[in-house]
Protein backbone atom coordinates (compact mmCIF):
# COMPACT_ATOMS: atom_id res chain seq x y z
CA UNK A 1 0.00 0.00 0.00
CA UNK A 2 1.37 3.49 -1.00
CA UNK A 3 2.16 6.46 1.60
CA UNK A 4 -0.37 8.48 -0.03
CA UNK A 5 -3.57 5.59 0.45
CA UNK A 6 -2.44 4.92 4.43
CA UNK A 7 -2.44 8.88 4.69
CA UNK A 8 -5.61 8.85 3.42
CA UNK A 9 -6.75 5.85 5.07
CA UNK A 10 -5.94 7.79 8.39
CA UNK A 11 -7.17 11.01 7.45
CA UNK A 12 -10.79 9.20 6.97
CA UNK A 13 -10.69 7.38 10.03
CA UNK A 14 -13.79 7.27 11.67
CA UNK A 15 -13.82 8.70 15.25
CA UNK A 16 -15.27 6.66 16.84
CA UNK A 17 -15.23 3.67 14.64
CA UNK A 18 -18.62 1.56 14.50
CA UNK A 19 -16.34 -1.11 16.19
CA UNK A 20 -15.54 1.09 19.24
CA UNK A 21 -19.17 2.07 19.43
CA UNK A 22 -20.67 -1.47 19.58
CA UNK A 23 -18.05 -2.22 22.45
CA UNK A 24 -20.02 1.03 24.56
CA UNK A 25 -22.73 0.41 25.61
CA UNK A 26 -23.08 4.06 26.33
CA UNK A 27 -22.05 5.14 22.96
CA UNK A 28 -24.41 2.27 21.40
CA UNK A 29 -27.03 3.87 23.30
CA UNK A 30 -26.52 7.22 21.98
CA UNK A 31 -26.22 6.02 18.65
CA UNK A 32 -29.57 3.70 18.61
CA UNK A 33 -31.68 6.10 20.43
CA UNK A 34 -30.69 9.17 17.82
CA UNK A 35 -31.41 6.84 14.81
CA UNK A 36 -35.14 6.21 16.24
CA UNK A 37 -35.47 10.60 16.79
CA UNK A 38 -34.12 10.45 13.45
CA UNK A 39 -36.37 7.85 11.66
CA UNK A 40 -39.63 10.03 13.37
CA UNK A 41 -38.37 13.06 11.84
CA UNK A 42 -38.03 11.54 8.63
CA UNK A 43 -41.72 10.33 8.15
CA UNK A 44 -43.61 13.83 8.03
CA UNK A 45 -40.53 15.45 5.65
CA UNK A 46 -40.58 12.10 3.18
CA UNK A 47 -44.82 12.67 3.16
CA UNK A 48 -44.38 16.17 2.37
CA UNK A 49 -41.39 15.77 0.01
CA UNK A 50 -43.81 13.14 -2.28
CA UNK A 51 -46.57 15.69 -2.32
CA UNK A 52 -44.24 17.97 -3.84
CA UNK A 53 -42.76 15.37 -6.26
CA UNK A 54 -46.72 14.18 -7.91
CA UNK A 55 -46.23 10.70 -6.31
CA UNK A 56 -48.07 8.45 -3.41
CA UNK A 57 -46.80 9.03 0.05
CA UNK A 58 -45.28 5.93 0.21
CA UNK A 59 -42.82 6.50 -2.78
CA UNK A 60 -41.36 9.08 -0.17
CA UNK A 61 -41.83 6.56 2.90
CA UNK A 62 -39.51 3.75 0.81
CA UNK A 63 -36.93 6.30 -0.97
CA UNK A 64 -36.05 7.45 2.37
CA UNK A 65 -35.48 4.10 4.19
CA UNK A 66 -33.87 2.48 1.68
CA UNK A 67 -30.85 5.40 0.96
CA UNK A 68 -30.44 5.71 4.64
CA UNK A 69 -29.40 2.47 5.01
CA UNK A 70 -27.99 1.83 1.68
CA UNK A 71 -25.62 4.92 2.74
CA UNK A 72 -24.75 3.67 6.14
CA UNK A 73 -22.53 0.99 4.21
CA UNK A 74 -21.47 2.92 0.77
CA UNK A 75 -21.48 6.76 1.95
CA UNK A 76 -18.45 8.49 3.05
CA UNK A 77 -19.45 10.78 6.01
CA UNK A 78 -20.88 9.32 8.91
CA UNK A 79 -23.82 9.92 10.88
CA UNK A 80 -25.13 12.10 7.91
CA UNK A 81 -28.63 11.06 7.46
CA UNK A 82 -29.15 10.42 3.05
CA UNK A 83 -33.67 10.19 2.61
CA UNK A 84 -35.81 11.80 0.13
CA UNK A 85 -35.42 15.77 0.31
CA UNK A 86 -37.37 18.55 -0.91
CA UNK A 87 -34.66 19.59 -3.55
CA UNK A 88 -34.83 16.55 -5.44
CA UNK A 89 -38.30 16.88 -5.14
CA UNK A 90 -38.47 20.30 -6.61
CA UNK A 91 -36.14 18.89 -9.93
CA UNK A 92 -38.52 15.92 -10.77
CA UNK A 93 -41.97 17.63 -9.93
CA UNK A 94 -42.98 18.23 -13.53
CA UNK A 95 -42.22 14.79 -14.61
CA UNK A 96 -45.06 12.88 -12.74
CA UNK A 97 -48.42 14.83 -13.94
CA UNK A 98 -46.79 14.86 -17.97
CA UNK A 99 -45.54 11.28 -17.94
CA UNK A 100 -46.37 9.26 -14.96
CA UNK A 101 -44.48 7.15 -12.20
CA UNK A 102 -42.67 5.11 -14.51
CA UNK A 103 -40.43 8.34 -16.14
CA UNK A 104 -40.26 9.54 -12.22
CA UNK A 105 -38.37 6.50 -11.39
CA UNK A 106 -36.73 6.16 -14.49
CA UNK A 107 -35.35 9.57 -14.19
CA UNK A 108 -34.34 8.52 -10.39
CA UNK A 109 -32.15 5.86 -11.63
CA UNK A 110 -30.08 8.15 -14.68
CA UNK A 111 -29.89 10.93 -12.10
CA UNK A 112 -28.00 7.94 -9.75
CA UNK A 113 -25.83 6.73 -12.89
CA UNK A 114 -24.90 10.48 -13.35
CA UNK A 115 -23.72 10.63 -9.84
CA UNK A 116 -21.51 7.60 -9.79
CA UNK A 117 -19.89 8.96 -13.11
CA UNK A 118 -19.18 12.71 -11.35
CA UNK A 119 -18.08 10.92 -8.56
CA UNK A 120 -15.39 8.70 -10.13
CA UNK A 121 -14.15 11.67 -12.16
CA UNK A 122 -13.65 13.74 -8.97
CA UNK A 123 -16.28 16.40 -8.75
CA UNK A 124 -16.13 16.84 -4.78
CA UNK A 125 -12.75 18.42 -5.28
CA UNK A 126 -14.98 21.21 -6.81
CA UNK A 127 -15.76 21.71 -3.29
CA UNK A 128 -12.79 23.91 -2.31
CA UNK A 129 -13.85 26.53 -4.42
CA UNK A 130 -16.75 27.44 -2.30
CA UNK A 131 -15.90 30.38 0.06
CA UNK A 132 -16.69 30.26 3.69
CA UNK A 133 -19.57 33.17 3.12
CA UNK A 134 -21.08 31.30 0.72
CA UNK A 135 -20.86 28.12 3.47
CA UNK A 136 -22.97 30.69 6.17
CA UNK A 137 -25.46 31.68 3.58
CA UNK A 138 -25.91 28.26 2.72
CA UNK A 139 -26.01 27.35 6.26
CA UNK A 140 -28.48 30.33 7.25
CA UNK A 141 -30.78 29.70 4.46
CA UNK A 142 -31.42 25.95 5.18
CA UNK A 143 -32.00 27.22 8.90
CA UNK A 144 -34.98 29.70 7.51
CA UNK A 145 -36.11 27.36 4.84
CA UNK A 146 -36.56 24.47 7.82
CA UNK A 147 -38.08 27.01 9.97
CA UNK A 148 -40.47 28.47 7.71
CA UNK A 149 -41.45 24.93 6.15
CA UNK A 150 -43.26 24.20 9.49
CA UNK A 151 -45.88 27.27 8.64
CA UNK A 152 -48.30 25.18 6.89
CA UNK A 153 -48.60 23.13 10.49
CA UNK A 154 -48.76 26.32 12.57
CA UNK A 155 -50.78 28.15 10.01
CA UNK A 156 -54.99 27.80 10.60
CA UNK A 157 -54.59 24.81 13.01
CA UNK A 158 -56.44 24.38 16.60
CA UNK A 159 -55.19 26.49 19.02
CA UNK A 160 -53.62 23.96 21.46
CA UNK A 161 -51.01 23.18 18.43
CA UNK A 162 -49.31 25.96 19.53
CA UNK A 163 -48.63 25.68 23.61
CA UNK A 164 -47.68 22.28 22.49
CA UNK A 165 -45.11 23.31 20.51
CA UNK A 166 -44.19 25.82 22.98
CA UNK A 167 -44.20 22.30 25.68
CA UNK A 168 -41.62 20.30 23.58
CA UNK A 169 -39.30 23.63 22.98
CA UNK A 170 -39.29 23.65 26.54
CA UNK A 171 -38.71 19.91 26.81
CA UNK A 172 -35.74 20.25 24.41
CA UNK A 173 -34.13 22.85 26.30
CA UNK A 174 -34.33 21.30 29.81
CA UNK A 175 -33.41 17.86 29.34
CA UNK A 176 -29.79 18.58 28.25
CA UNK A 177 -28.84 20.17 31.75
CA UNK A 178 -30.85 17.06 33.56
CA UNK A 179 -29.00 14.39 31.45
CA UNK A 180 -27.69 13.74 27.54
CA UNK A 181 -27.89 10.01 27.38
CA UNK A 182 -31.60 10.18 26.18
CA UNK A 183 -31.92 12.53 22.68
CA UNK A 184 -33.82 15.51 24.24
CA UNK A 185 -35.80 15.45 21.01
CA UNK A 186 -37.02 12.08 21.45
CA UNK A 187 -37.66 12.82 24.67
CA UNK A 188 -39.86 15.89 23.53
CA UNK A 189 -41.91 13.75 20.78
CA UNK A 190 -43.08 11.45 23.78
CA UNK A 191 -44.09 13.78 26.16
CA UNK A 192 -45.80 15.99 23.98
CA UNK A 193 -47.57 12.55 22.30
CA UNK A 194 -48.40 11.65 25.68
CA UNK A 195 -49.70 14.70 26.88
CA UNK A 196 -52.28 14.33 23.88
CA UNK A 197 -53.26 10.66 24.17
CA UNK A 198 -54.10 11.51 28.09
CA UNK A 199 -56.32 14.62 27.62
CA UNK A 200 -57.61 13.21 24.37
CA UNK A 201 -56.47 16.83 22.13
CA UNK A 202 -57.60 16.88 18.93
CA UNK A 203 -55.02 18.60 16.94
CA UNK A 204 -52.85 17.62 13.65
CA UNK A 205 -51.21 14.13 13.58
CA UNK A 206 -48.46 12.13 11.47
CA UNK A 207 -51.46 10.16 10.21
CA UNK A 208 -52.80 12.90 8.99
CA UNK A 209 -50.38 13.54 6.60
CA UNK A 210 -51.03 10.75 4.04
CA UNK A 211 -51.15 7.08 4.40
CA UNK A 212 -48.68 4.77 5.45
CA UNK A 213 -46.88 1.95 3.88
CA UNK A 214 -47.97 -1.72 5.23
CA UNK A 215 -45.33 -3.85 3.17
CA UNK A 216 -41.84 -3.69 1.94
CA UNK A 217 -40.43 -2.15 -0.87
CA UNK A 218 -40.50 -4.38 -3.98
CA UNK A 219 -38.91 -4.15 -7.32
CA UNK A 220 -39.69 -1.63 -9.57
CA UNK A 221 -38.59 -2.09 -13.38
CA UNK A 222 -39.72 1.48 -14.87
CA UNK A 223 -42.15 0.62 -18.10
CA UNK A 224 -40.50 3.33 -20.57
CA UNK A 225 -38.99 2.40 -23.72
CA UNK A 226 -35.24 2.14 -23.74
CA UNK A 227 -35.07 4.79 -26.69
CA UNK A 228 -33.30 8.10 -27.55
CA UNK A 229 -36.69 9.96 -27.17
CA UNK A 230 -37.10 8.99 -23.26
CA UNK A 231 -33.88 9.81 -22.72
CA UNK A 232 -33.69 13.10 -24.25
CA UNK A 233 -37.01 13.48 -21.74
CA UNK A 234 -35.43 11.69 -18.55
CA UNK A 235 -31.84 13.67 -19.05
CA UNK A 236 -31.99 17.30 -18.19
CA UNK A 237 -34.38 16.45 -15.21
CA UNK A 238 -31.70 13.38 -13.95
CA UNK A 239 -28.44 16.00 -14.70
CA UNK A 240 -30.61 18.46 -12.10
CA UNK A 241 -31.13 15.96 -9.73
CA UNK A 242 -27.75 14.43 -10.02
CA UNK A 243 -26.37 17.91 -9.25
CA UNK A 244 -28.57 19.63 -6.83
CA UNK A 245 -28.28 16.25 -4.82
CA UNK A 246 -24.73 16.22 -5.18
CA UNK A 247 -24.25 19.95 -4.11
CA UNK A 248 -26.47 19.55 -1.20
CA UNK A 249 -25.01 16.31 -0.04
CA UNK A 250 -21.42 17.46 -0.08
CA UNK A 251 -22.17 20.71 1.45
CA UNK A 252 -23.98 19.04 4.51
CA UNK A 253 -20.96 16.67 4.80
CA UNK A 254 -18.87 19.59 4.98
CA UNK A 255 -21.07 21.04 8.03
CA UNK A 256 -20.94 17.72 9.78
CA UNK A 257 -16.94 17.49 9.35
CA UNK A 258 -16.66 21.13 11.34
CA UNK A 259 -18.98 20.63 13.83
CA UNK A 260 -17.76 16.93 14.67
CA UNK A 261 -14.00 18.44 14.05
CA UNK A 262 -13.02 15.00 11.58
CA UNK A 263 -12.59 14.61 7.91
CA UNK A 264 -14.91 12.65 5.62
CA UNK A 265 -14.21 11.38 2.00
CA UNK A 266 -16.00 13.36 -0.40
CA UNK A 267 -15.18 11.41 -3.58
CA UNK A 268 -16.64 8.25 -1.81
CA UNK A 269 -19.74 10.27 -0.61
CA UNK A 270 -20.55 11.61 -4.24
CA UNK A 271 -20.52 8.21 -5.77
CA UNK A 272 -22.51 6.30 -2.98
CA UNK A 273 -25.43 8.73 -3.44
CA UNK A 274 -25.54 8.02 -7.07
CA UNK A 275 -25.51 3.91 -5.78
CA UNK A 276 -28.20 4.87 -2.82
CA UNK A 277 -30.19 6.64 -5.99
CA UNK A 278 -30.04 3.57 -7.80
CA UNK A 279 -31.22 1.51 -5.36
CA UNK A 280 -33.80 3.99 -4.04
CA UNK A 281 -35.18 4.09 -7.61
CA UNK A 282 -35.20 -0.22 -8.51
CA UNK A 283 -37.23 -0.42 -5.27
CA UNK A 284 -39.72 2.55 -6.70
CA UNK A 285 -38.48 5.31 -4.66
CA UNK A 286 -38.34 9.18 -5.53
CA UNK A 287 -34.17 9.33 -4.62
CA UNK A 288 -33.29 12.39 -2.37
CA UNK A 289 -29.68 13.41 -1.21
CA UNK A 290 -28.55 13.93 2.41
CA UNK A 291 -30.79 16.29 4.54
CA UNK A 292 -29.27 18.75 6.82
CA UNK A 293 -32.63 19.19 9.06
CA UNK A 294 -32.80 15.18 10.09
CA UNK A 295 -28.66 15.53 10.33
CA UNK A 296 -28.46 17.91 12.49
CA UNK A 297 -30.96 16.14 14.70
CA UNK A 298 -28.51 13.19 14.80
CA UNK A 299 -25.38 14.77 14.68
CA UNK A 300 -26.34 17.98 17.09
CA UNK A 301 -29.08 17.35 18.64
CA UNK A 302 -28.36 13.72 19.64
CA UNK A 303 -24.67 13.59 19.65
CA UNK A 304 -24.38 10.46 16.78
CA UNK A 305 -20.93 10.26 15.72
CA UNK A 306 -21.00 6.79 13.80
CA UNK A 307 -22.74 5.21 10.37
CA UNK A 308 -24.84 3.53 13.28
CA UNK A 309 -27.37 6.11 13.48
CA UNK A 310 -27.62 6.14 9.72
CA UNK A 311 -28.47 2.49 9.66
CA UNK A 312 -30.86 2.85 12.61
CA UNK A 313 -32.79 6.15 11.19
CA UNK A 314 -33.57 3.75 7.98
CA UNK A 315 -34.56 0.85 9.69
CA UNK A 316 -36.46 2.58 12.54
CA UNK A 317 -38.26 4.51 9.63
CA UNK A 318 -39.30 1.22 8.34
CA UNK A 319 -40.44 -0.83 11.15
CA UNK A 320 -42.61 3.10 12.74
CA UNK A 321 -44.42 3.23 9.01
CA UNK A 322 -44.96 -0.65 8.73
CA UNK A 323 -44.94 -2.13 11.90
CA UNK A 324 -46.09 0.48 14.44
CA UNK A 325 -47.99 2.54 11.58
CA UNK A 326 -51.26 2.77 13.93
CA UNK A 327 -48.87 4.19 16.55
CA UNK A 328 -46.94 6.69 14.77
CA UNK A 329 -50.45 7.60 12.95
CA UNK A 330 -50.78 9.33 16.29
CA UNK A 331 -48.05 11.83 16.88
CA UNK A 332 -48.92 14.80 17.16
CA UNK A 333 -47.21 17.25 13.96
CA UNK A 334 -46.84 19.53 16.64
CA UNK A 335 -44.39 17.36 18.47
CA UNK A 336 -42.43 16.98 15.22
CA UNK A 337 -42.75 20.72 14.85
CA UNK A 338 -41.09 21.77 17.86
CA UNK A 339 -38.35 19.50 17.03
CA UNK A 340 -38.03 21.04 13.48
CA UNK A 341 -37.96 25.02 15.18
CA UNK A 342 -35.11 23.77 17.68
CA UNK A 343 -32.82 21.97 14.77
CA UNK A 344 -33.53 25.44 12.62
CA UNK A 345 -32.29 27.63 15.66
CA UNK A 346 -29.26 25.62 16.29
CA UNK A 347 -28.27 25.31 12.42
CA UNK A 348 -28.35 29.08 11.77
CA UNK A 349 -25.17 30.89 12.58
CA UNK A 350 -25.95 33.80 15.01
CA UNK A 351 -22.75 34.72 14.97
CA UNK A 352 -22.27 36.01 11.59
CA UNK A 353 -25.39 38.55 11.93
CA UNK A 354 -24.42 40.25 14.88
CA UNK A 355 -23.81 43.65 15.06
CA UNK A 356 -20.25 43.59 16.13
CA UNK A 357 -19.42 40.83 13.23
CA UNK A 358 -21.02 42.94 10.76
CA UNK A 359 -19.07 45.43 11.50
CA UNK A 360 -15.77 43.88 11.60
CA UNK A 361 -16.38 42.15 8.36
CA UNK A 362 -15.31 43.63 5.13
CA UNK A 363 -18.72 44.13 3.24
CA UNK A 364 -18.14 42.42 0.42
CA UNK A 365 -18.24 39.12 2.53
CA UNK A 366 -21.19 39.99 4.24
CA UNK A 367 -23.44 40.55 0.55
CA UNK A 368 -21.94 37.43 -0.36
CA UNK A 369 -23.57 35.87 2.29
CA UNK A 370 -26.71 37.25 1.84
CA UNK A 371 -27.35 37.04 -1.56
CA UNK A 372 -26.86 33.10 -1.10
CA UNK A 373 -29.35 33.80 1.66
CA UNK A 374 -31.51 35.58 -0.60
CA UNK A 375 -31.22 33.40 -3.95
CA UNK A 376 -32.08 30.19 -1.72
CA UNK A 377 -35.23 31.76 -0.05
CA UNK A 378 -36.55 32.82 -3.44
CA UNK A 379 -35.67 29.82 -5.41
CA UNK A 380 -36.55 27.15 -2.90
CA UNK A 381 -33.41 25.33 -3.83
CA UNK A 382 -30.36 25.66 -2.15
CA UNK A 383 -28.27 24.84 -5.13
CA UNK A 384 -29.12 27.79 -6.98
CA UNK A 385 -28.30 29.68 -3.89
CA UNK A 386 -24.72 28.21 -3.80
CA UNK A 387 -24.10 28.12 -7.35
CA UNK A 388 -25.08 32.02 -7.21
CA UNK A 389 -23.25 32.69 -4.47
CA UNK A 390 -20.01 31.55 -5.51
CA UNK A 391 -20.75 33.55 -8.97
CA UNK A 392 -20.95 36.75 -6.65
CA UNK A 393 -17.91 35.70 -4.75
CA UNK A 394 -16.07 35.50 -8.18
CA UNK A 395 -17.14 39.02 -9.12
CA UNK A 396 -16.20 40.10 -6.55
CA UNK A 397 -12.91 39.03 -6.14
CA UNK A 398 -12.24 39.55 -9.68
CA UNK A 399 -13.01 43.00 -8.92
CA UNK A 400 -10.74 43.68 -5.86
CA UNK A 401 -7.59 41.51 -7.08
CA UNK A 402 -7.88 43.83 -10.12
CA UNK A 403 -6.46 46.49 -8.65
CA UNK A 404 -3.80 44.76 -6.86
CA UNK A 405 -1.36 45.20 -9.42
CA UNK A 406 0.72 48.33 -10.06
CA UNK A 407 3.29 49.98 -11.55
CA UNK A 408 6.47 52.15 -10.73
CA UNK A 409 8.24 54.31 -13.64
CA UNK A 410 12.05 55.69 -13.40
CA UNK A 411 13.75 57.65 -16.23
CA UNK A 412 17.76 57.58 -16.06
CA UNK A 413 19.33 58.93 -18.79
CA UNK A 414 17.42 57.20 -22.13
CA UNK A 415 16.38 54.39 -20.00
CA UNK A 416 12.94 54.28 -18.61
CA UNK A 417 12.41 51.38 -16.05
CA UNK A 418 8.69 49.91 -15.38
CA UNK A 419 8.53 47.82 -12.68
CA UNK A 420 5.85 46.02 -11.95
CA UNK A 421 3.97 44.44 -8.92
CA UNK A 422 0.91 41.87 -8.68
CA UNK A 423 -0.61 38.93 -10.28
CA UNK A 424 -1.81 39.79 -13.88
CA UNK A 425 -4.80 37.97 -15.46
CA UNK A 426 -7.39 39.12 -17.37
CA UNK A 427 -8.94 41.17 -15.12
CA UNK A 428 -5.72 42.95 -13.91
CA UNK A 429 -3.90 43.29 -17.40
CA UNK A 430 -7.08 44.73 -19.24
CA UNK A 431 -5.55 48.19 -17.75
CA UNK A 432 -1.89 47.32 -18.30
CA UNK A 433 -1.14 48.80 -21.48
CA UNK A 434 -2.65 52.19 -20.08
CA UNK A 435 -0.16 52.90 -17.54
CA UNK A 436 3.10 53.23 -19.72
CA UNK A 437 3.81 56.92 -21.06
CA UNK A 438 4.40 56.06 -24.91
CA UNK A 439 5.13 59.08 -25.95
CA UNK A 440 7.23 60.38 -23.60
CA UNK A 441 9.59 57.66 -22.74
CA UNK A 442 13.10 57.88 -23.62
CA UNK A 443 14.28 55.58 -26.64
CA UNK A 444 14.85 52.24 -24.43
CA UNK A 445 12.48 50.80 -22.31
CA UNK A 446 13.13 47.93 -19.53
CA UNK A 447 9.93 46.30 -18.06
CA UNK A 448 10.76 44.66 -14.96
CA UNK A 449 7.99 41.91 -13.89
CA UNK A 450 10.36 40.25 -11.14
CA UNK A 451 7.50 41.06 -8.69
CA UNK A 452 4.66 39.66 -10.98
CA UNK A 453 3.09 36.48 -12.45
CA UNK A 454 1.66 35.70 -15.98
CA UNK A 455 -1.12 34.05 -15.64
CA UNK A 456 -3.06 33.97 -19.06
CA UNK A 457 -3.08 34.44 -22.55
CA UNK A 458 -5.23 38.11 -21.78
CA UNK A 459 -1.81 39.40 -19.94
CA UNK A 460 0.76 38.01 -23.21
CA UNK A 461 -1.57 39.98 -25.22
CA UNK A 462 -1.44 43.25 -23.32
CA UNK A 463 2.40 42.85 -23.34
CA UNK A 464 2.52 42.63 -27.11
CA UNK A 465 0.21 45.47 -27.40
CA UNK A 466 2.85 47.27 -25.11
CA UNK A 467 5.75 46.43 -27.39
CA UNK A 468 3.69 47.50 -30.61
CA UNK A 469 2.91 50.83 -29.24
CA UNK A 470 6.43 51.37 -28.19
CA UNK A 471 7.65 49.83 -32.07
CA UNK A 472 5.38 52.57 -33.55
CA UNK A 473 7.11 54.98 -32.02
CA UNK A 474 10.99 53.66 -32.80
CA UNK A 475 11.71 52.74 -29.24
CA UNK A 476 13.00 49.15 -28.07
CA UNK A 477 10.96 47.59 -25.15
CA UNK A 478 12.71 44.95 -23.00
CA UNK A 479 11.40 42.62 -20.49
CA UNK A 480 12.82 41.23 -17.99
CA UNK A 481 12.57 39.37 -14.60
CA UNK A 482 10.01 36.84 -15.50
CA UNK A 483 9.59 34.02 -13.59
CA UNK A 484 10.16 30.22 -15.56
CA UNK A 485 6.19 29.43 -15.42
CA UNK A 486 5.67 33.24 -17.04
CA UNK A 487 8.19 33.19 -19.33
CA UNK A 488 7.10 29.37 -20.93
CA UNK A 489 3.43 30.74 -21.18
CA UNK A 490 4.59 34.02 -23.13
CA UNK A 491 7.07 32.22 -25.67
CA UNK A 492 4.09 29.61 -26.63
CA UNK A 493 1.77 32.83 -26.99
CA UNK A 494 3.71 35.72 -28.15
CA UNK A 495 2.26 37.00 -31.47
CA UNK A 496 -0.47 34.85 -31.94
CA UNK A 497 -3.01 37.29 -31.03
CA UNK A 498 -2.52 39.29 -34.61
Amino acid sequence: MSATAMSDRARYRANPTVLQTLKSPRMLTREVLAGLVVGLALIPEAIAFSVIAGVDPKVGLFSSFIMAVSIAFLGGRPAMVTAATGAVALVIAPIAPAYGLDYVIATVILAGVFQVILGVLGVAKLMRFIPRSVMVGFVNALAIFVFSSQFPQLIDKPWMVYPLVALGIVVMLVMPKITKVVPAPLVSVIIVTAVVLVFAIAVPTVGDQGELPRSLPSLFIPNVPLTWETFTIIAPFALGVALVGLMESLLTAKLVDEITDTHSNKSRESWAQGVANVLSGIFGGMGGCAVIGQTMINVKASGARTRISTFCAGVFLFLLVVVFGDFVGTIPMAALVAVMIMVAIGAFDWHSVRPSTLKRMPKSETFVMLSTVLLVLVTHNLAVGVVGGVLVASVLFVRRVAHFVSVTRTVSGDVARYVVDGELFFASSNDLTTLFSYSSDPSRVVIDLSGSHVWDASTVAALDAIETKYAALGKSVEIVGMNESSERMRGRLTGGFE
